[in-house]
């Protein structure tokens, strides 16, 4: 059976007034990808960044945000996390 698990970057700042809510590094949420697959002991079939807008924790690969903002007549935010596809051993 195959089976994903997802790790985001951790909220570092809440959004407030005139001040944008803040993620740590992407690599953060990819160390606890790495301890995450030695602790359950699972075959990684896959590791993927996906990226999507509006959701919390996740953005463009090979980058070390979490998030990027838009700028325009409409502004959005997209996030990208770690996505870990694996199999149970």
């Amino acid at each position: 059976m195959i089976d994903f698990e997802d790790f985001f970057p951790a909220i570092t700042q809440h959004a407030g007034f005139l001040r944008a809510q803040e993620y740590e590094p992407l690599r953060a949420a990819l160390g606890r990808a790495n301890e995450w697959i030695a602790q359950q002991g699972v075959e990684v079939v896959n590791v993927e960044t996906v990226v999507l807008p509006e959701m919390h924790d996740r953005l463009e690969e090979g980058t070390q945000d979490p998030s990027l903002r838009t700028s325009g007549e409409m502004s959005s935010e997209w996030h990208q996390f770690i996505r870990v596809w694996y199999r149970r051993g």
